[in-house]
């Protein structure tokens, strides 16, 4: 891929250095698989927890997964009201995964 295919997507609640950059998006809805890149600041480690969880976890794996497809039929053309409708089930679950996995992204001191 390159990265020229990739857009920036400013991040109002999250300013830098928190950056997304966004592949496949386009106004006529999705094109194929999408991609997003995100670059953090330190600490920002809410993906990690939420995908260990959906990882240790199959059920709410599959259950993500059909949230997922049921929003891509409502919300094909509106990438913004797709991730806002799916934003509660994340937060519940990365508050489950932060609690089961304790301090597992916390930096060393080195």
């Amino acid at each position: 891929m390159k990265m020229t295919d990739y857009v920036y997507t400013e991040q109002k609640e999250n300013p830098a250095p928190h950056m997304m950059f966004l592949k496949k998006y386009a106004p006529e809805g999705f094109k194929g698989q999408v991609y997003h890149v995100h670059v953090r600041f330190p600490g920002g480690w809410d993906e990690f927890y939420f995908s260990d969880y959906l990882i240790n976890h199959p059920s709410i794996s599959r259950e993500y997964s059909d949230l997922k497809l049921k929003l891509k039929k409502s919300f094909e053309f509106n990438r913004d009201g797709y991730t806002e409708t799916k934003t509660e089930f994340i937060i519940k679950i990365t508050q489950r995964a932060r609690l089961e996995l304790g301090q597992k992204y916390k930096p060393s001191k080195n």
